[in-house]
Order: C-alpha cells, then sequence, then structure tokens
C-alpha cells in the first residue's frame, strides 16, 4: 500500500511537470502542481523521564497534489509521519467567482482563528493546546461554502464528524453529524493595517460505536465524548488533558477570535467555550480555554494580510519574527464530575521565513498541568527546533 501510494503521487508530480496545456481553444487551462513538506524537529525537556525523552524527529512528510481546471480545484495530500500512512485534505472545489466557494471532502473546516493556517504554519510553532482539546481545527468530511468579499468573510459547513474516515458506518453504528460556521468582520484588512473579530459556532451530536447488547445483537453504543490534548511537542507524544464524557447527546461549541496588527506588531487571540449536553441524570460538562500571541518583527517591514484565510499572512521572505504566546484550558467540571485536567502554556518562539520554502524555528515553553485523569501534576520545560520545507 505504502510503495503503491508513493508511486502514485510521484507519477502526478510528474504529469505537473509535464502537462500543463490547453484541450482547446474554448477549455479551460488543466495545471497540476506537486505539493509537499517536511518537517526536522529537535528537543530538549526538563525534567526529562516519565514519558520524555530528548531526541529527533521527522514528525511530519507529506506529499501530494493540487489541481485546477478552470473554475474546479482539487487536492490531495498524504502523510507519511514516523512511517505510518494518514490521509490529509483530500477535497473538489467549486469557484462561483473570486468571492465565492464551495468544497466537498475530507479537510479543516472554517472554526476559529487557526483554520487561517496549516498544522506546520501555527505561529506559534505548535498549535495552541485549547484549539487541539476542544477539536476546533480537525478534519471532518463535509461541504463548506465561504464567502469572501471587503469587510465580511463567511464560512458555513455541514459535516460528518468523529471516526467516518476511518471507519465504516455499521461500525459506528449512528454517525455523528454537525454544522458549524466562522463570521469575520474586518473593517482593517490592508498592509501594515489589520482590524479583526469574529466569531465561530458548532453543534454536533453524540459520537457512538457498535457494540452487542445482551441478546447478542449489534446495537450502538450511549453517546460520548472523547476529548484529548497532548503537551506541545512532536518529538514526545505525552497526554495532557483528557476528559471522556459519556451519556452525550450533542455538543455546542463558541470561539469569538480577535486580530490586531500595526506596521511590525500583531496581537491575536482567541476564547473557547464548549458544553456537552449529557441524557438522563448526568449533569452537562462544560469546559473553556484561551489563548494570545504578541507577535513581533524584529526583522522585515509590516504585517499583511491573507483574504481567502481571513487570517494575517506569512511574513515575508527573509523576515525574522518573535512571538510571545500563553493558552490556558480549564476541561474540569466538578457539576458533572468529569476531571480533564487545567494546563497553563507560556512560549516565546522565534521564526526566520528563509526564502518562500523554508522556514527555521526556535520556541521555548514551559507547560503545566494538575486534576488532570490522564496525567500527574507535573511541569515541563522544553527547548524545541524545526526546520521545515514546504512546497
Amino acid at each position: 500500500m505504502k510503495r503503491f501510494t508513493i508511486a502514485a503521487i510521484s507519477a502526478i508530480a510528474m504529469l505537473g511537470a509535464g502537462f500543463n496545456a490547453y484541450a482547446g481553444d474554448d477549455e479551460p487551462k488543466l495545471e497540476i502542481k506537486p505539493t509537499g513538506r517536511v518537517l526536522m524537529d529537535g528537543a530538549i525537556y526538563a525534567p526529562d523521564g516519565d514519558g520524555f525523552a530528548d531526541g529527533a524527529a521527522l514528525p511530519d512528510i507529506r506529499l501530494g497534489a493540487k489541481v485546477n481546471y478552470g473554475k474546479w480545484a482539487a487536492k490531495i495530500d498524504v502523510g507519511f509521519g514516523f512511517g505510518k500512512i494518514s490521509m490529509k485534505d483530500v477535497y473538489m472545489q467549486y469557484n462561483f467567482n473570486e468571492h465565492n466557494l464551495i468544497r466537498a471532502g475530507y479537510f479543516v473546516h472554517q472554526f476559529g482563528l487557526n483554520a487561517a493556517t496549516s498544522s506546520s504554519m501555527k505561529p506559534a510553532m505548535e498549535a495552541p493546546i485549547s484549539d487541539n482539546f476542544f477539536n476546533a481545527t480537525g478534519r471532518n468530511i463535509g461541504v463548506m461554502y465561504v464567502y469572501d468579499k471587503d469587510k465580511f468573510f463567511v464560512g458555513v459547513s455541514g459535516i460528518v464528524a468523529g471516526t467516518s474516515m476511518t471507519s465504516p458506518a455499521n461500525e459506528q453504528a449512528k454517525v455523528s453529524v454537525g454544522a458549524l460556521n466562522r463570521m469575520v468582520y474586518r473593517p482593517f484588512h490592508n498592509e501594515g493595517l489589520v482590524a479583526q473579530v469574529g466569531l465561530s459556532l458548532w453543534y454536533q451530536s453524540a459520537m457512538h460505536k457498535s457494540i452487542e447488547n445482551e441478546d447478542g445483537e449489534e446495537v450502538a453504543s450511549p453517546g460520548y465524548f472523547d476529548f484529548t490534548s497532548g503537551f506541545p511537542t512532536r518529538v514526545c507524544k505525552v497526554n495532557l488533558l483528557g476528559a471522556d464524557v459519556q451519556q452525550a447527546r450533542g455538543v455546542f461549541k463558541l470561539s469569538p477570535e480577535l486580530v490586531l496588527a500595526k506596521d511590525r506588531i500583531a496581537l491575536e487571540g482567541q476564547y473557547y467555550y464548549m458544553n456537552v449536553n449529557r441524557k438522563h441524570d448526568f449533569k452537562n460538562y462544560t469546559a473553556h480555554g484561551v489563548y494570545g500571541l504578541l507577535r513581533g518583527l524584529i526583522i522585515g517591514d509590516s504585517y499583511g494580510y491573507s483574504h481567502g484565510d481571513a487570517g494575517l499572512a506569512t511574513p515575508k521572505p527573509g523576515s525574522l519574527e518573535m512571538i510571545l504566546g500563553y493558552n490556558y484550558t480549564d476541561a474540569n467540571c466538578r457539576k458533572a464530575e468529569v476531571f480533564g485536567g487545567i494546563s497553563n502554556d507560556y512560549s516565546v518562539t522565534f521564526n526566520y521565513y528563509i526564502n518562500k520554502y523554508m522556514l527555521a524555528r526556535l520556541r521555548y515553553s514551559y507547560t503545566d498541568v494538575r486534576n488532570s485523569a490522564v496525567q500527574s501534576d507535573r511541569h515541563v520545560n522544553a527547548i524545541q527546533a524545526r526546520l521545515q520545507i514546504i512546497f
């Protein structure tokens, strides 16, 4: 399977390099562009042990292709991190015009500010712990409509969530479905001056799995959600927060966002609120989190804006950026008797944008956790470095 996947993507890449022509005078142009990325990480931890070990890794390796044909577009992206094959973005897209599009497949849907950046382009090197715990920007099968014009950006999606990409529907017994959106108002979105506020909403029915009842019949299990997040590092994978919520009906998420930028200074942040409605006499589970990033260009002109993503654009080649970050996540709910843990994360990140395709990073972070069902009370200091290549 692995050899077949690599061979198929290689064939697409060669096709893209050699086939870029018109089928006729009235036909649109077919363009096939190979894509890929490699992340090379190294990390030192203090204290180490108990799950942490200094080392190096290639946590993300990807190959894929983008296809454009008139108003149609498609993408397939396959990951090989840690030697395991996994599907990333797989979708088709129709662009009505430069302001409206519809996308269908398996991808990250618009919810919150972190939907504006891929996993390897997070400003502080790793996604905020809150974003991971609340499953805010995970991939889901679904359909998304995006409106992007002038001062407004709106993304609306319907999804089939949970394990639908990895498990057939009969193993889930009853699939989890949902709807979400992201609404952004940006009165200023020019080079060197950005002001943006946004609000995202999400509702999703509970997840299930197929189990046998007392008569040996296959039935749907009671609804549940499993929310988890690890320490913000990829060289080691260590649990940080975890909440197993049983007897669930559905989950509601709400997340306001803020972006401000003036010349070489920028501020961005997001708040997360989640409520899991539960059946019978079980109390609802609630959790919340918040993060903020203060960004500054030590070398570089000013921060720009990316329209299609509704977020700050990647700084220009040759820029050196410093970022101060803080993230707080409270996954404990005494009323529901679910203790996912409480975490603080402080970080300083330096990003050097070598050229259009290469980025070097250096990050220091202090992360603590307490009252977690999946981790003992502890803290860790981490120094991480990364060289990444993306095309």
